[in-house]
């Protein structure tokens, strides 16, 4: 009983690391080409002449 202060520091330290490295994989492929690969921009062009 007297080590379950330990118990719910080492969980809490094991959450926070898989979280950060969620975060981490989560930017790298922000930043990569993949990510931006089938976004079509739209034609600024034609809704100028539009509108």
């Amino acid at each position: 009983m007297d080590y379950i202060i330990y118990i719910v520091l080492a969980v809490l330290g094991v959450i926070f690391f898989v979280a950060q490295g969620f975060t981490k994989r989560r930017t790298r492929d922000r930043k990569s080409r993949r990510f931006m690969e089938d976004y079509k921009r739209e034609d600024r062009s034609k809704s100028d002449d539009q509108g």
